[in-house]
C-alpha cells in the first residue's frame, strides 16, 4: 500500500519489530499478544499518505485476518 501511495518501502527502509506474549494453557504455550513496531524510513514522504496506509494495513494483511479474532495484535508507526 505503500509503494501504490508512491512510498519506496524497499531496501529495508521498512522495518519490523515483533514481540510477542505468551501464556499457558492446561500445560501447553499459547500465544497470548503479539505486538508489531514498524520503522519506516521515509523523511519527506507524504505523512498522510503513510498514515491511510497504516490506518489500513490490517484488513489487508492475511495474517491478521487469520489471527485478530483469537489473539490481541497491536501495531505501531515510527517514522523517520
Amino acid at each position: 500500500m505503500l509503494e501504490a501511495r508512491g512510498i519506496d518501502a524497499s531496501g529495508g527502509r521498512l522495518t519490523a519489530e515483533v514481540k510477542g506474549r505468551v501464556g499457558k494453557e492446561d500445560g501447553v504455550l499459547v500465544v497470548r499478544e503479539i505486538h508489531a513496531k514498524y520503522r519506516l524510513e521515509a523523511a519527506g514522504a507524504d505523512q498522510a499518505a503513510v498514515g491511510r496506509s497504516y490506518d489500513m494495513h490490517a484488513m489487508r494483511c492475511p495474517v491478521y485476518r487469520t489471527l485478530h479474532g483469537c489473539i490481541a495484535i497491536t501495531t505501531e508507526l515510527e517514522v523517520v
